[in-house]
């Protein structure tokens, strides 16, 4: 694993491997970085969980953080993103952190950068490190992925957390629904829809998505006002879910649109569980890439027993 792009590029054991080692790192484990090296954070989109997250579990890890502004940085005198990423590894940087609105922004860098990369999200294409702090939130909650019933509700047309989770969860063994207005829909993905009544009654996770306005060539404002009892999660809906059944989302929230602002803290919501794993994860996978590209040599580490899922 020399950088983190897809999901799709991991064996299933390399995905159980970042969920065990991110649970260490949730029940306490610590490693700190014993030699300086530097996180370059290039974020092109506006973004509040995945960039402070990230953040977080650099300094966590002991990191030292290179920020960047595209709207305060050369990028505003027509520099590339290929230009950018080859600035920060010349200056010193040992790895890098890019979200930007191209579907493929990697393709262009990864035969040429030699730091490990990490995607924080590429346009409408994929969202790795989010979907794997949603298995590790799906895992702790049922301890396996086989069988169990997952609706990806929303906007699927322009959601990178669709694309990711859907074939990731189905590679594990879940069976992945898709719902959500008929404008949202995506036809290249090969998922069966069904309708927020039946997604309701008869799956495990519920997995909600925004409408995703800033990607649309035709804007949807007005859809706002139905969306919640047309295709939301509305409380009624809530009701009729399986007693065990989880709602996720990777946020921000629309709330009153995708779902009723009632629930998002509800006792079947793991929002915000999803958020305080989103550290741990990013954790282990950037102590995983730091280690397997020779970065690391030398991880001082404090063992703390590891309580069960």
């Amino acid at each position: 694993m020399r950088n983190f792009i897809s999901v799709n590029h991991l064996s299933e054991e390399e995905i159980f491997s970042i969920i065990e080692t991110a649970e260490e790192f949730r029940h306490g484990e610590t490693r700190n970085v014993t030699q300086q090296l530097f996180a370059a954070n290039l974020f092109y989109e506006p973004s509040t969980r995945t960039k402070m997250s990230f953040i977080v579990a650099q300094k966590k890890l002991g990191m030292d953080v290179l920020d960047f502004h595209s709207e305060t940085s050369s990028v505003r005198k027509g520099e590339t993103l290929y230009d950018t990423a080859k600035t920060y590894e010349a200056i010193g940087a040992n790895i890098l952190f890019i979200r930007h609105q191209d579907d493929t922004w990697y393709d262009n860098l990864l035969q040429t950068i030699e730091i490990p990369i990490i995607n924080a999200g590429a346009g409408k294409g994929e969202h790795p490190t989010q979907c794997m702090l949603d298995l590790m939130t799906i895992y702790q909650e049922f301890g396996k992925f086989t069988g169990l019933n997952v609706a990806i509700a929303g906007d699927i047309k322009h959601s990178r957390v669709a694309r990711s989770n859907a074939y990731a969860l189905q590679r594990l063994g879940a069976n992945v629904y898709f719902s959500g207005a008929p404008e949202f829909a995506d036809t290249t993905l090969d998922f069966p829809y069904i309708s927020m009544d039946e997604a309701a009654a008869t799956c495990d996770v519920m997995m909600l998505l925004r409408i995703q306005h800033e990607r649309h060539e035709e804007k949807y404002v007005d859809k706002d006002t139905t969306y919640l009892q047309h295709y939301g999660l509305t409380t009624e809906r809530a009701r009729r879910m399986k007693k065990h059944a989880i709602i996720l989302h990777p946020a921000p929230i629309n709330r009153g649109v995708e779902i009723d602002t009632t629930l998002v803290e509800c006792e079947r919501s793991r929002i915000f569980k999803q958020m305080a794993n989103g550290v741990y994860v990013r954790m282990a996978i950037i102590t995983k890439l730091l280690a397997e590209r020779g970065f690391i040599h030398d991880l001082t580490k404090e063992r703390k027993k590891v309580a069960s899922y």
